[in-house]
């Protein structure tokens, strides 16, 4: 078990959507920053940004070039045939880590900010300076 804000955490075996849900879980206890989600991502430019910015952050951590594009390209189809709302997302890569995203409205500014990394029995969370973040010009957002 982890001790978070002490709250007792379970470690987290199972499918994406467990961890999916702890993830949204954490963020919401932590309150440090705000969900939105992109409103814009049928527009053919943003969708370009989102997809490109993803894979940027997922190459910088360490992943292919052409895996990085291709989990983009999915993470991104799947925003938009689902009507999630606003909240963190994972991404699982083939090379076995787990990728933990959110969406965040600054002002007029939508970014992608990467928190949470997992690769078998090593993760690691920041949700105060976070991992990775890039702005997702040409996109809107909404909280």
């Amino acid at each position: 078990m982890l001790r978070w804000r002490g709250a007792i955490i379970q470690n987290i075996d199972g499918s994406a959507t467990k961890k999916a849900v702890v993830a949204v879980v954490i963020l919401f206890i932590g309150g440090c920053a705000t969900v939105a989600q992109v409103t814009s991502l049928s527009d053919q430019n943003c969708r370009h940004t989102f997809v490109d910015r993803m894979s940027s952050i997922l190459v910088e951590q360490g992943e292919k070039q052409e895996v990085a594009e291709k989990l983009a390209e999915a993470t991104t189809t799947v925003l938009l045939t689902g009507s999630l709302g606003p909240r963190p997302f994972l991404v699982a890569s083939p090379s076995g880590a787990d990728y933990g995203f959110f969406v965040e409205q600054k002002s007029s500014d939508c970014l992608l900010r990467l928190f949470s990394r997992q690769k078998g029995f090593t993760r690691y969370r920041n949700n105060l300076t976070y991992i990775g973040t890039r702005q997702l010009d040409g996109c809107m957002c909404a909280e």
